[in-house]
């Protein structure tokens, strides 16, 4: 074989040269291909197709808060009672203060008579045993409150029960202590007619064992 002269090709070494410039063609195009399609997108690669949907994602909003009632207006509870002409002078005599400028008295304010405004409930008490002397129920009317209802047989507790006037009577046998009576007279009443009427009374019986011990059986 002479000098410089290409000795046989190596077997398939043609068909390796030929994969190779191939398979560089191939990348060549596919760039190619990328890139006009990355062109015609407008650059981003991407598929342009307008904003992004919403409808599909969940939304979170802050649940709105309820507006606060509005705070009842105050009254000089005392002053009421003190100028009441339906108020016995008994009662008034005792609504004195206890300690300093407090008053032994309750008050409560809510709906009973269907003013559209709350209606007053007092409760006088006295000042060493707080014992119940005098309950009044004031509706208002016309910037003023006048007395609609009223219960001076001590003791004797008004509340507001669900729209209802509930008067609490302690009852005391003979011998019961002013801590320890010996039952209790429940009696419901319901504005009705521009007027309070009884819709249900209830009497409870307390244990004798506390406080006082227990009494002897009575003798048939």
């Amino acid at each position: 074989m002479p000098d410089g002269a290409a000795g046989p090709a190596a077997p398939g070494g043609h068909r390796r040269g030929a994969l190779k410039a191939g398979g560089t063609a191939a990348a060549v195009l596919a760039a190619i291909g990328l890139f006009m399609v990355a062109c015609s997108t407008g650059g981003t690669g991407t598929r342009d197709e307008g904003p992004a949907r919403t409808d599909g994602v969940a939304r979170t909003t802050e649940p709105a808060s309820p507006s606060p009632s509005p705070a009842p207006k105050r009254i000089d509870a005392v002053k009421l009672v003190l100028e009441d002409p339906e108020v016995s002078p008994a009662v008034k005599r005792d609504l004195r203060p206890c300690v300093a400028d407090e008053y032994p008295i309750d008050v409560s304010y809510g709906n009973l008579t269907d003013v559209g405004a709350d209606d007053v409930v007092v409760n006088v008490m006295t000042c060493g045993d707080a014992v119940g002397i005098g309950s009044y129920v004031y509706q208002p009317e016309g910037g003023t409150y006048h007395n609609v209802f009223k219960s001076e047989e001590p003791p004797v507790y008004a509340e507001i029960d669900r729209g209802d006037l509930v008067i609490t009577k302690q009852v005391y046998a003979k011998g019961d202590s002013v801590a320890f009576p010996s039952g209790e007279d429940v009696i419901t009443y319901r504005w009705a007619a521009r007027r309070f009427t009884e819709q249900a009374r209830t009497h409870n019986d307390y244990s004798n064992a506390v406080g006082g011990g227990t009494s002897a059986p009575s003798a048939n």
